[in-house]
């Protein structure tokens, strides 16, 4: 049991990466499924791993688990199969791995990897938003509004709340989770300095001020505050 442990542990970070990528391409070539030994013996990794990394497959929704019906008695054998994407294929780039590679590079080597996630952030979400014309400035609901749909089209389901008087954003969909649990702080940096970069190039009396990860398994919460040094003379 312990060598289990052991075995499922060790391969995890980047690494873990490329073997959940392997594993997803050697099922991508088998459509009817195949087992957690079949995958082991393809892919030369222990079967404990094989299911670890499963479970993540299947938690993310680009694999499925089925249980085969059986005309003989005993155990139903369990298989997995890799969901199809439209217009996709089998030796498609992986930009999932490409992320986790650039996010491991800069949690480990930048002194300060998260302030320059964020900054980061901030330079694209300027280049995602359009900027106003001159001496127009977006109020607080057009900011917000604005906002929203950038965070859509990231994929991040994005949901307006009010508790209390406060506004937050409810993200209930990450597209980069796999990224975020691993270096959850450099990929959340990378967030909410993408909020803030959208709404300062807007001249938006509105900021990001926080972002709080996994509140709950498939939900963060960005925080909205007013914006006190928002120039109202500036064009």
């Amino acid at each position: 049991m312990e060598d289990t442990w052991v075995d499922a542990a060790a391969d995890s970070g980047p690494r873990a990466g490329a073997s959940r990528l392997r594993i997803l391409q050697v099922l991508r070539q088998a459509p009817s499924g195949l087992g957690v030994q079949e995958l082991a013996d393809e892919v030369g990794l222990h079967a404990n791993t094989i299911r670890f990394h499963l479970e993540r497959l299947v938690a993310d929704g680009v694999v499925e688990r089925r249980v085969e019906e059986r005309t003989e008695p005993g155990r139903p054998r369990l298989t997995f199969t890799a969901v199809a994407r439209p217009g996709t294929h089998g030796d498609r780039r992986s930009y999932q791995l490409l992320a986790e590679i650039l996010a491991s590079f800069v949690a480990s080597t930048v002194p300060d990897a998260a302030t320059a996630a964020a900054e980061a952030g901030r330079t694209w979400g300027r280049y995602l938003t359009e900027r106003p014309g001159p001496y127009r400035h977006t109020d607080w609901d057009e900011a917000v509004t604005e906002l929203l749909r950038i965070l859509d089209d990231v994929g991040f389901v994005p949901e307006l709340a009010k508790p209390g008087g406060h506004q937050q954003i409810l993200l209930r969909h990450c597209p980069f989770l796999e990224v975020a649990s691993e270096h959850r702080e450099v990929a959340c940096s990378v967030h909410l300095g993408l909020m803030q970069g959208a709404l300062a190039e807007m001249r938006a009396p509105v900021t990001a001020s926080k972002l709080l990860p996994f509140v709950e398994p498939s939900l963060c919460v960005a925080h909205l505050t007013e914006d006190g040094r928002a120039d109202k003379h500036q064009p």
